[in-house]
């Protein structure tokens, strides 16, 4: 038995409570955690705006070690460090074929599979995302777990599984900004704190942080910005007054609401880009005139986990962490227990801290 942490139905309270998990059959891998990132997608998917199977071990950002293999995996062994993706690639699908491995059609097919049972009742548990991360153990197949990087503490890696991905990859892969460029972050939490820095790597000039917490200032100098602004309707005036009033090259929005969105948008230059990485609610209508789409010539772009290809990028982004330019720590405002995860969604919903990272 293993302590993990349980959502029993949507919007309920998650339960941390002991589960029975079973021993690794063909293809797939035991893992302990070492660490697991607190990431706002397990917020949406306990309160119904992403669906999934309940009831359901949530968590998805993880790293840990590996307890067992089951027959016919050869790409890691027990000892081993490893990084959990949540998204793995089925490599036949429309959008594998075309290389957009984070558009595959069947990433998440396993998050209906029974992972698990409870061990009070032995009702069917669901792994949240794939992968449960949430748990002291978890059985996950062989296409979610990736080997560590040379020199990347475990309790680090977990954060490359989900908000470094996310935030490096909406920055270099989505919005493609160059050296030199102007950009501004809507929402410093772990990914937009990954996405700030990011933006320095990639040697922007101006790197405006948006949040609706002054409390969130240091945390966001700290990972590059150069400028920041609390949240207000004045938001846009405010950035095109810090850009020779040409607003952004490229705004990267990592809070999924509508009016951050469309604030967003606004915030850039004209012919300026655009990119969505929030998850929000079917209730969130963004709207736009036609002659203004015109007018403006900009690009507006969804996102989906940073369009990253976690084995492409994982390598590249642990040189940077071995070489000082990104720090992983500086996503991390508080280390917790599973126990701690329900306050954590509590700091979220309130706009509090960056990253809580669960340590096992």
């Amino acid at each position: 038995m293993v302590r993990a942490a349980v959502l029993p139905a949507v919007s309920a309270p998650l339960e941390i409570t002991g589960i029975e998990l079973p021993e690794p059959g063909p293809g797939q891998v035991r893992v302990a955690l070492a660490a697991a990132g607190v990431c706002h997608s397990d917020l949406s998917l306990s309160n119904g705006t992403m669906r999934v199977p309940v009831p359901a071990v949530l968590g998805h950002e993880g790293a840990g070690t590996v307890v067992a293999v089951g027959e016919g995996v050869g790409h890691v062994a027990p000892g081993d460090g490893v990084v959990l993706n949540w998204a793995p690639s089925c490599g036949s699908c429309h959008a594998c074929a075309l290389g957009e491995v984070w558009l595959c059609a069947n990433a998440l097919n396993g998050a209906g599979a029974v992972h698990a049972r409870r061990a009070d009742d032995g009702s069917d548990l669901h792994p949240g995302l794939n992968v449960a991360a949430f748990a002291e153990e978890t059985v996950v197949p062989a296409g979610c777990v990736l080997p560590v990087p040379d020199g990347i503490p475990l309790t680090d890696a977990a954060l490359l599984g989900c908000a470094v991905l996310t935030g490096y990859g909406a920055v270099h892969h989505s919005a493609k900004l160059r050296e030199g460029e102007t950009v501004a972050v809507f929402g410093a939490g772990g990914v937009g704190l990954a996405a700030l820095q990011a933006a320095r790597i990639a040697g922007a000039s101006r790197i405006v942080a948006v949040d609706i917490s002054p409390q969130k200032e240091e945390l966001a100098r700290r990972a590059g910005a150069t400028d920041y602004v609390v949240a207000s309707e004045n938001t846009a005036r405010e950035i095109r007054a810090l850009t020779g009033k040409q607003g952004v090259d490229a705004a990267i929005e990592c809070v999924g609401r509508a009016a951050t969105i469309r604030t967003a948008w606004e915030s850039t230059r004209r012919g300026g880009r655009t990119t969505v990485v929030g998850i929000g609610g079917k209730d969130q209508q963004v709207t736009f005139n036609a002659l203004e789409l015109f007018h403006w010539g900009r690009t507006l772009s969804g996102c989906v986990y940073g369009n990253s290809d976690p084995a492409r990028d994982l390598p590249v982004l642990a040189a940077h962490v071995r070489e000082g330019r990104l720090d992983l720590s500086a996503l991390v405002t508080e280390r917790i227990t599973l126990d701690g995860i329900p306050a954590a969604f509590d700091n979220m919903i309130a706009g509090k801290g960056g990253r809580a990272l669960v340590v096992f």
